[in-house]
Parts: C-alpha cells; structure tokens; sequence
C-alpha cells in the first residue's frame, strides 16, 4: 500500500528537507518502520524506548488521530496520507 507521509519541519533534516515523502506498509506500523528504513534515525524521534509513539508526537492516518482508532495497528489503505505532528507546548 502506497501512502504519503508528511514530515514536520523538525524532522527534514532527516528527510534532505523534504515535507512529504513516499511510504509503503498495511498497518501504521509499517509505514513508519519503512520510513525509519528509508531515513535512519527519524524512527527515535517518533518512537519511545518501548515502540510506541512518543507521548508528545501526534500522527494522523488521514483525519483520524491514531490514538482513537487502533493506534500502530490503524490500516493504511493505499493514498491515504499520514500525518506527524509533533505537540508544541509554551507558556
């Protein structure tokens, strides 16, 4: 399943600057796995020690917030678009 995933400003430095990029997986997981593959190192600023999505990242599987649906489980049907969003805190 082909997917696009958009990149926050944050992380292109991972992806050579690039906001969106190709992606490829069934689940969520996939696709981040692969995305990590594809461009070492962006997987720990998304993932926390234990696998799961840092506490602070928000990513979206079209307009769904993953954490309502099946978190890394959601399906990626082919052309959806995932979204990373990092939390922006300040007082």
């Amino acid at each position: 399943m082909s997917v696009s995933v958009r990149i926050p400003t944050i992380l292109r430095t991972y992806t050579g600057g690039a906001a969106e990029v190709s992606g490829e997986g069934e689940t969520l997981r996939d696709v981040l796995q692969k995305l990590d593959a594809d461009f070492p190192g962006i997987g720990a600023r998304i993932f926390d020690e234990t696998g799961k999505i840092r506490r602070f990242v928000n990513v979206y599987v079209g307009d769904e917030d993953v954490r309502f649906v099946d978190n890394l489980d959601t399906a990626t049907p082919s052309g959806v678009q995932v979204s990373i969003i990092p939390a922006v805190a300040g007082g």
